[in-house]
C-alpha cells in the first residue's frame, strides 16, 4: 500500500498526479490539496486541515465529496501536513509520498522537509519522499543503497541532516567518494551525476538527505 498526500502547494510545481494513480492505494488531501484532488478527478479517502485556504463555497465541495474529513482549528501544535503524515505512518504503508509540499512560504517548505526525518528518528522504517515537478527528496539511515538513472532527475545531491555523515562512499558517480566524513553545512556532495545505469551510496553514521533534481 502506497499513500499519496497532496498539500496545497502551487499548481505549477505539481507533478502529473495521474502518473501516481496506478500505483497508489490511497490518496489523502491536506487543506487546499483536497480540492485539487477533487478537481483532478481523484477521489481522496481522507482529508486533513483547518481549511483556511479555501472559500466557504469550496469547503462545501470538499464536504460533499470526502466522507472522512478531519477538520482542525488553525491554532494547533502540528501543521496540517504533519497530522496527515502521522495518520499515514500509522497505517504501516509501503511508502508515503508528499506532493504539493514545495513552493510558497519557506517556513512551510522547511517544515515539510523536516517531516522526512521523522520516521528515521522514530525508527519507523517507512520511506517518505517529497516529489514536485523537478525534484524528489528523501532521507536515509546508515546502510548501503542502490540508485538508478532517471530521465526526470539527472542531478543527485547528498545533504547531511545530522552534524556529520561518516563513511560516505559513492560508486558509479561522476564525483566518487570513499569512506568520507561530510559535515553539516558542506556543499561537497551537491549536483553529482551517475555515470552508469545504476550506482550505490553507503555510509555508517548519521542521517542523509538525497535530492534528485532536474534543471
Amino acid at each position: 500500500m502506497i499513500i499519496n498526500i497532496l498539500a496545497g502547494g502551487p499548481d505549477d510545481l505539481l507533478p502529473d498526479l495521474h502518473s501516481f494513480s496506478n500505483t497508489a492505494d490511497i490518496w489523502v488531501g491536506v487543506d487546499r490539496g483536497v480540492l485539487t484532488l477533487i478537481q483532478s478527478g481523484i477521489q481522496p479517502k481522507m482529508a486533513f486541515g483547518d481549511f483556511d485556504s479555501v472559500s466557504n463555497e469550496e469547503l462545501l465541495i470538499i464536504e460533499e465529496n470526502v466522507k472522512e474529513l478531519n477538520r482542525f482549528k488553525p491554532e494547533k501544535d502540528e501543521t496540517d501536513m504533519e497530522l496527515a503524515l502521522n495518520w499515514a505512518l500509522g497505517q504501516k504503508p509501503e511508502k508515503v509520498r508528499l506532493l504539493g509540499a514545495t513552493g510558497g512560504r519557506l517556513d512551510h517548505l522547511f517544515a515539510n522537509i523536516q517531516l522526512l526525518i521523522k520516521p528515521a528518528l522514530a525508527e519507523v522504517f517507512v520511506p517518505v519522499e517529497i516529489i514536485d515537478k523537478t525534484n524528489k527528496i528523501y532521507v536515509k539511515a546508515p546502510g548501503k543503497y542502490s540508485i538508478k538513472q532517471h530521465s526526470n532527475f539527472k542531478y543527485i545531491s547528498f545533504v547531511p541532516i545530522t552534524m556529520e555523515i561518516k563513511g560516505l562512499t559513492l560508486r558509479n558517480f561522476k564525483y566518487p567518494l570513499t569512506d568520507r566524513t561530510v559535515s553539516a553545512g558542506s556543499t561537497l556532495c551537491i549536483s553529482n551525476e551517475l555515470i552508469d545505469d545504476c550506482g550505490t551510496f553507503s555510509f555508517t553514521e548519521g542521517i542523509l538527505m538525497v535530492v534528485r533534481s532536474k534543471d
